[in-house]
């Protein structure tokens, strides 16, 4: 099974630690860390726009992504919300295997 880095910004603490609870106590994600501290710039309403957000670093599987990025969708306030997942093409096979374990359906 791969494993898969899902890269999301939130807007706060808050939002980053009621997201980060909610997909590991789903199992939908093995590890959550939080970067607070931020800053982004981007396109919006035809405008660039800048602001402090906090980062989250979600250990998981390419099984799991799909609803990871469902449940994440739900709980964010933003209405087009930053999700994208990065296969984990290598790493430290024990750390890896602990991701797999941690999101397994058995694990439900």
């Amino acid at each position: 099974m791969e494993c898969v880095l899902a890269y999301v910004t939130v807007p706060d603490m808050e939002t980053a630690r009621r997201i980060g609870r909610a997909v590991v106590e789903r199992r939908l994600a093995a590890c959550v860390n939080i970067l607070p501290g931020m800053e982004s710039m981007y396109w919006w309403n035809a405008e660039v726009q800048s602001g402090s957000e906090v980062v989250l670093l979600v250990k998981t599987t390419r099984a799991s992504f799909a609803a990871l990025t469902e449940c994440v969708a739900g709980l964010h306030p933003y209405e087009v919300p930053c999700i994208v997942g990065v296969p984990l093409v290598d790493g430290h096979e024990p750390f890896l295997r602990w991701i797999r374990e941690e999101t397994s359906p058995e694990k439900s």
